[in-house]
């Protein structure tokens, strides 16, 4: 599989590691991972916002292995956060997790299903 940051020169450069749009060719499965949230298998909810982002990667690294994938198989991910306060302290989550790695994303202030969770995180694979 290979995937290739697209800059369209008409629309604005993407700020804070990601990718405006991402070309991926050559891959023959896809895994879509449903909202993730910040609680463990036994319904424990961390209070923190950087210990519910970290949980909540957690989770989506488990997805993507039960899948057969790892993070550089991401290719979309959409956070959903309860309040726009917490944009810096989660895009620093992300870049901690992604390192290098460019997806395609998105970032939505929302009323999240439960009022003890902070984010959420949906994101898309391909391998």
């Amino acid at each position: 599989m290979d995937k290739m940051v697209i800059t369209a020169p008409e629309a604005p450069e993407a700020a804070g590691g990601y990718a405006q749009a991402l070309l991926v060719s050559g891959a023959s499965r896809q895994l879509y991972i449903s909202g993730q949230i910040p609680s463990t298998r036994d319904g424990t909810v961390p209070e923190s916002f950087a210990e519910q982002s970290r949980l909540v990667w957690r989770n989506i690294e488990a997805q993507l292995h039960a899948g057969g994938m790892t993070l550089d198989n991401l290719v979309k991910v959409t956070t959903f956060l309860s309040d726009r306060r917490y944009a810096a302290e989660s895009r620093q989550s992300r870049k901690e997790i992604l390192g290098d790695r460019k997806v395609a994303l998105s970032v939505v202030i929302a009323g999240i299903f439960d009022e003890a969770w902070l984010l959420e995180i949906e994101a898309i694979a391909a391998a």
